[in-house]
């Protein structure tokens, strides 16, 4: 098919914000979108991370405003010269401007929007989001939301890319059984527990070894706003929510010194790859603290590193989650696990098992470089836009 001329909206940043991480989407993306022949464009001077910072209503509005103005004049000039034939966005819904995408719709542009926490940040689709002509929905999860706003939707991948250098299998095994993430209240709590069940894992991430959450109420906050506050978070979690919150407040936590013994030295990106590759196993997290759902029963969906893991040709054991039995033949392609119970054991038996790690490694990144490519999902997008010639 002939190949796409792209405008691309990654959370481009002219400087560093202080949310999460986001920069590894632009490099994604451009990357991954030159190497299947297609080519993109961007707006200059326009920083979209930035549209993530404002907690202030009115300052975002003004941000939406002129951002959108300068992406809609160069958008413009752009097409003049040659055609647009699509509009691939990353976008929260408070960094859309619903006239904007009107009118490049209006151009003749399909809008697409990519969003990987749909399950996490949203029980509905948000309102911003129904201007799009597609949406680009990786959790099988989420699939059934959009079906419920009646909005067009394809299921496709986390576009996940790896240079061609880290497209190795066969590597040494120089580190042991390695998770590399930062601290969270259910990562704690699991992988505590496979600790003490005598899993040998080494942590590498950012807030391990002290307790994470302060439950002391913040200076200068008295009873009017921590009313306020509590009101506000029942709204957006109900009041099933708010019991979960009160309940876990009251669970019994592992003291810090617990993982201390087991803690690694923060990584850089390039050790993030060595690591990853080199470790006997690598370990994927695909819960995460949600106030909806009881801490005892954590929701999970699958994550980048679901993807980005076997790509690089790692041994890969992750939480099980729904979609991962349509994305690998489970056992044989990765790993799961669903509790610390058979994560301790799953461990316990690919150490054990040199030649199913090798197998592993070879035949899930086979899968993830033939099945889970930005090219082939964006095959999917244009085939549901019609975009075909």
């Amino acid at each position: 098919m002939k190949p796409l001329r792209i405008f691309l909206i990654c959370q481009q940043a002219l400087r560093p914000h202080a949310v999460p991480a986001y920069s590894f989407w632009e490099t994604y993306l451009k990357n991954a979108l030159t190497e299947a022949g297609h080519a993109w464009a961007e707006a200059g001077q326009v920083d979209w991370a930035e549209g993530l910072t404002f907690p202030d209503r009115a300052a975002g509005e003004r941000w939406r405003s002129q951002t959108w103005e300068r992406t809609l004049s160069q958008l413009d000039e752009l097409r003049a010269r040659q055609p647009i034939d699509l509009l691939l966005a990353y976008l929260y819904p408070n960094q859309v401007n619903v006239a904007a995408i009107g009118q490049i719709r209006d151009w003749g542009i399909p809008c697409v929007n990519f969003f990987c926490d749909n399950v996490r940040e949203f029980v509905d689709v948000p309102a911003q989001y129904r201007p799009f002509d597609l949406h680009w929905v990786p959790e099988l999860e989420a699939l059934d939301m959009y079906r419920r706003a009646g909005l067009p939707y394809v299921h496709a991948p986390m576009p996940a890319w790896v240079p061609p250098a880290q497209r190795t299998w066969d590597h040494p095994e120089n580190f042991g059984v390695t998770f590399i993430g930062s601290v969270d209240e259910q990562r704690e709590a699991l992988l505590g527990e496979a600790l003490r069940l005598g899993a040998p894992i080494e942590i590498h991430g950012r807030g391990w070894g002290a307790h994470t959450g302060d439950s002391r109420r913040p200076a200068g906050r008295g009873l009017v706003g921590l009313v306020r506050n509590q009101i506000g978070f029942t709204k957006q979690h109900g009041m099933k929510g708010l019991l979960n919150k009160v309940a876990s407040k009251f669970r019994h936590r592992l003291p810090p010194e617990h993982f201390i013994p087991h803690l690694g030295a923060p990584v850089s990106s390039d050790e993030y790859v060595c690591i990853t590759q080199q470790s006997r196993v690598l370990l994927g997290v695909n819960r995460y603290p949600n106030p909806r759902y009881p801490f005892r029963r954590p929701h999970k969906y699958s994550r980048l590193r679901d993807i980005e893991a076997p790509m690089m040709g790692a041994c890969y054991l992750t939480e099980n989650a729904p979609g991962l039995d349509l994305l690998y033949d489970l056992g044989q392609e990765i790993e799961v696990y669903d509790t610390a119970e058979e994560l301790a054991e799953k461990i316990e038996r690919l150490s054990a098992d040199p030649a199913k790690r090798r197998r592993m490694r070879r035949q899930g990144q086979r899968r993830a470089l033939s099945d889970h490519t930005l090219d082939k999902s964006i095959q999917r997008v244009r085939s549901a836009l019609g975009i075909l010639s």
